[in-house]
């Protein structure tokens, strides 16, 4: 049996594996070592690859962003981040109908630049908007949809977690493409905003109360209540800066920028008073647990990717794709839809460890961008976040709120804001600059 062949069958066993309900590390490693051993005939060959692979990979500078974000985004959550950017930005949105909404996705907006993990921002905010809209009369599925929808954010607006797992997959700049995805982050923001208010104006009954102009009446607020209700923010907003700011400017690579990040979300938790002995510890302990579990992804996915590289099925499956001579787009086209069902079944890293290491040479060849295929494929790959039966945004809120909602009505306030995701993804095609643009000043 020839290598193609024996890569081929490894790559539908994957599938098979993963969606059986295995762990996606687990059945990458696995395969990568049985294909390597069946390819090679030797498995000494094999053991050696796993051995190299394990060792370059830890080794590698930027690895190290991974626990520095994670840490970052865990101590700024305990420090009370979200409760002070929700406050802060109802404030300014008080007299808009559906301004609680739009408060929440702001809110998230700002909060997915610290934290990098969107199903941390549906669980934080699960506890923090979804009540006050409630007792404001919000109908209860359009509130669970503004939470899922605006949780999303997380993973599009840097610090990523899902850039940096693409950033090893396609060997792009990690800080590049952390950059990248601030302007689509700010287009699906103004998205979801302008969203919330035109469903709330066609539908007053989604705010009940509020709707009913109740809002608008609210007298306006003066400067010093405007500065008063942000004075808690400038800790996070000093913590944005800095990071994202100093990987732009080239002050910081993105490891020192997470290093950087983490020791200031720290003395923001002490000097809130926010941050106990125990608080800390219980930080470091989970930071490790995340770090873990993505390194060991990141391990076998270029495991999984030298196998792919040495059977030439990479190569093979490039010229097969150009040689069908579709238009470059309908190509990307079809990505997207593969990606999309993969979506209903799997969870968003293992989606990208499944299909880039297969598509990222296509898309190469094909003359696109990497940065923008980057942001592309995170935005639609962070739709199966909001789609049934995985959802695990959806399924991260009903472990947070437990019998106070029902699966059911997650999903079915989630799908308005799936279809303004779909209209982000449409103009993110279209003008690639919204992609490209900041990566290219620095």
């Amino acid at each position: 049996m020839d290598s193609l062949t024996i890569a081929g069958i490894m790559v539908l066993l994957l599938f098979v594996i993963v969606v059986s309900g295995v762990f996606v590390g687990i059945g990458l490693s696995f395969l990568s070592i049985v294909g390597l051993w069946w390819i090679s005939g030797d498995l000494a060959v094999a053991a050696n690859l796993v051995g190299s692979t394990t060792y370059n990979a830890l080794m590698d500078y930027i690895f190290g962003v991974v626990p520095f974000f994670v840490s970052m985004g865990l101590l700024a959550n305990i420090s009370g981040a979200s409760t002070d950017l929700y406050t802060a930005f109802n404030v300014v949105t008080r007299r808009i109908r559906g301004g609680l909404g739009v408060a929440t996705v702001f809110a998230n907006a700002v909060f997915a630049a610290i934290t990098g993990v969107s199903v941390a921002s549906a669980a934080v905010f699960s506890k923090v908007s979804l009540p006050e809209m409630l007792k404001h009369g919000y109908n209860k599925k359009f509130a669970l949809g503004v939470v899922a929808g605006s949780s999303v954010l997380g993973m599009l607006i840097p610090p990523s977690i899902l850039f940096v797992i693409y950033g090893v997959i396609s060997e792009e700049a990690i800080g590049r493409l952390l950059i990248a995805g601030i302007l689509p982050g700010l287009v699906l923001t103004a998205i979801y905003s302008v969203g919330i208010m035109i469903m709330v104006r066609r539908k007053p009954e989604l705010v009940m109360a509020e709707g009913a102009n109740g809002a608008l009446r609210l007298p306006s607020l003066s400067a010093r209540e405007y500065f008063r209700a942000f004075s808690n923010c400038w800790g996070i907003v000093a913590l944005i800066l800095i990071t994202l700011g100093g990987i732009w400017g080239g002050f910081f690579t993105p490891t020192e920028a997470g290093a950087v990040g983490a020791f200031g979300a720290l003395v923001l938790g002490l000097v809130k008073r926010k941050v106990s002995a125990s608080g800390f510890w219980e930080v470091l302990q989970e930071t490790g647990i995340v770090t873990a579990g993505i390194f060991f992804l990141l391990i076998s996915a270029q495991m999984y990717s030298r196998m792919l590289a040495l059977s030439g099925l990479v190569e093979w499956t490039s010229k097969f794709v150009i040689s069908l001579h579709f238009p470059p787009l309908a190509v990307i086209l079809m990505f997207i839809v593969v990606w999309l069902i993969l979506g209903c079944l799997i969870d968003s890293a293992s989606i990208m460890l499944l299909t880039l290491p297969l598509m990222i040479p296509i898309v190469k060849e094909l003359g696109f961008s990497l940065i923008w295929f980057g942001v592309v494929s995170v935005i639609v790959i962070e739709m199966g976040l909001l789609t049934p039966p995985f959802g695990m945004v959806v399924f991260a809120m009903k472990s947070a709120l437990g019998g106070e909602a029902k699966i059911e009505d997650i999903f079915q306030g989630s799908y308005p804001f799936l279809l303004m995701m779909a209209l982000a993804t449409v103009i993110i095609i279209a003008f690639p600059v919204l992609s490209t643009w900041l990566p290219s000043l620095m």
